[in-house]
């Protein structure tokens, strides 16, 4: 049964209540809100009938042509066309959750007085939420100043122009509304220019792909504990008091890693573990500051006013909040320090290879020689390191000149988004080898974990069994990704 949220003001639409829509939660608008939305919208029409002012995207051109003053004629053809014009992008397509989310943020913004929409507009993008109408929008080739390229292909099919994904498969948008037995709305004065300004591309990557972050930073967490623990390190190292009073979030990744790792195997003969080992809380504690600053930032992005011109203060003033430089910047240091994580991971994996740093048999083999043990799998994890360094590579930066100048700067948030989407996905990779490896170390050294960890290396072990002899793991490793997303690492 799909979730039904009721939505009483556009502050109701929080990153929370934004990530349940993504999943499938049917919306319902308030009628007090809509009511709220209808009165708004008929002192914007009244100021736009009576005032002889230039309203940008309303009677002017947009972009280079800010400057050209259209006819009445050509007014009432604007918002359509404004809808049509600039659809360019291509595949492949925003993930059917991610589509949703841009759906949901954009309806925030609607909601709120500074669009100036009218409440038509509003129930019908909540209708087409409700019965899961999919836009297909680009992921990449997003070279605008603000995100007008994927919100054409996002909101034009409103108007049943463009395509949808049904099943994953591209149909006209005009066929789609049929099948639901509605029409193709017609945006009315300021709603087409409503529908393709913002940033609501960048934001969905903030809340979606924050989340996603938190989660894999947990099961690095996990990680790590199950390789102290099936090292046999000394866990002084790990000593909450080491953060000296000054560093909370350090202190709680030291404490999570004793917690984790008390009443397991310490090695007496180890004086000192290898750097990777030890300085793993230091990372994860970075990583939950940046996702952290992060989420703070996607607060600050669903508040601010996106529409430009935005109806304020009784006249339309143009804006700049479509320039999601600050969210771009964010999910550009999350990836950042996910790489960070994931080097130390790898190292970490292969001095638990090392018969030298862990008394088991070299490589994990159950008979050295004869088995090449876990190589290869750190091999794999080698190679998803190797993409992810280059996803290190900020995403933000390098404006280009477009629109004849009248567009020179770009924000590349969706970019920074999508390498994120990228580095998760690798060190969900990479945290699956290492947690095989601390699994097949416990095996081999035939005594349990600590208590608060058995439970981790049964499950791991279910899904990938112990190796005793060779065989191919790539699907194993593949099952074990799958069921880390499926699962919440606390």
């Amino acid at each position: 049964m799909r979730h039904e949220l009721r939505i009483g003001a556009p502050e109701d639409l929080d990153a929370s209540a934004i990530s349940r829509i993504g999943n499938g939660a049917i919306v319902c608008l308030d009628p007090d809100l809509l009511r709220a939305v209808a009165a708004n919208r008929r002192a914007v029409l009244a100021a736009l009938t009576a005032g002889a002012a230039a309203v940008y995207g309303v009677n002017t051109g947009v972009g280079r042509f800010a400057g050209h003053r259209l006819d009445s004629r050509a007014q009432a053809e604007q918002q359509h066309r404004l809808l049509a014009g600039r659809a360019v992008g291509g595949a492949p397509w925003l993930p059917v959750r991610d589509t949703r989310v841009v759906m949901a943020i954009k309806l925030r913004a609607l909601l709120a007085p500074e669009s100036g929409v009218s409440a038509q507009l509003c129930s019908y993008l909540a209708e087409r939420l409700n019965d899961q109408l999919v836009p297909a929008v680009p992921r990449g080739g997003i070279g605008c100043s603000g995100e007008i390229i994927p919100l054409c292909h996002a909101f034009q099919t409103l108007a049943g122009l463009g395509e949808v994904l049904e099943d994953g498969t591209e149909i006209a948008a005009a066929e789609a509304l049929r099948r639901r037995g509605v029409a193709p709305f017609r945006p009315g004065p300021k709603e087409g220019i409503s529908l393709i300004e913002g940033s609501p591309v960048a934001t969905m990557h903030a809340i979606l792909r924050g989340n996603e972050a938190r989660e894999v930073a947990g099961w690095q967490l996990g990680a790590l504990a199950a390789t102290v623990d099936a090292m046999g390190a000394p866990r002084a190292v790990y000593d909450s008091r080491l953060a000296g009073g000054a560093d909370e979030v350090l202190a709680g990744v030291l404490q999570d890693i004793q917690r984790l790792s008390d009443g397991g195997v310490v090695r007496g003969e180890v004086v000192q573990a290898p750097v990777s080992v030890r300085v793993g809380p230091q990372a994860l504690a970075h990583l939950r500051r940046v996702t952290d600053e992060l989420g703070g930032a996607t607060r600050r992005a669903l508040g601010v006013i996106t529409d430009s011109p935005a109806w304020l203060g009784g006249e339309f003033v143009s804006t700049a909040g479509f320039h999601a430089a600050e969210l771009g910047l964010r999910l550009d240091s999350v990836t950042a320090a996910l790489v960070h994580v994931a080097e130390i991971s790898v190292q970490r994996m292969h001095r638990l290879l090392d018969d030298r740093y862990t008394g088991l048999p070299s490589q994990l083999a159950a008979r050295p020689g004869y088995q090449v043990g876990l190589a290869a799998v750190h091999k794999r994890a080698a190679g998803e390191l190797h993409a992810m360094r280059r996803l290190a590579c900020p995403a933000t930066l390098g404006s280009i000149d477009t629109s004849a100048g009248q567009e020179d700067v770009q924000a590349f948030a969706c970019a920074a988004g999508e390498q994120l989407r990228a580095a998760i996905d690798a060190l969900f990779v990479v945290t699956s080898c290492e947690l095989i490896a601390a699994a097949q170390a416990w095996g081999l050294r035939s005594s349990e974990p600590a208590p608060e960890l058995r439970w981790l290396r049964h499950w791991v072990s279910r899904i990938v069994p112990p190796i005793g002899v060779d065989r191919p793991l790539g699907a194993e490793i593949g099952r074990l990704v799958s069921a880390l997303r499926q699962v919440d690492p606390s």
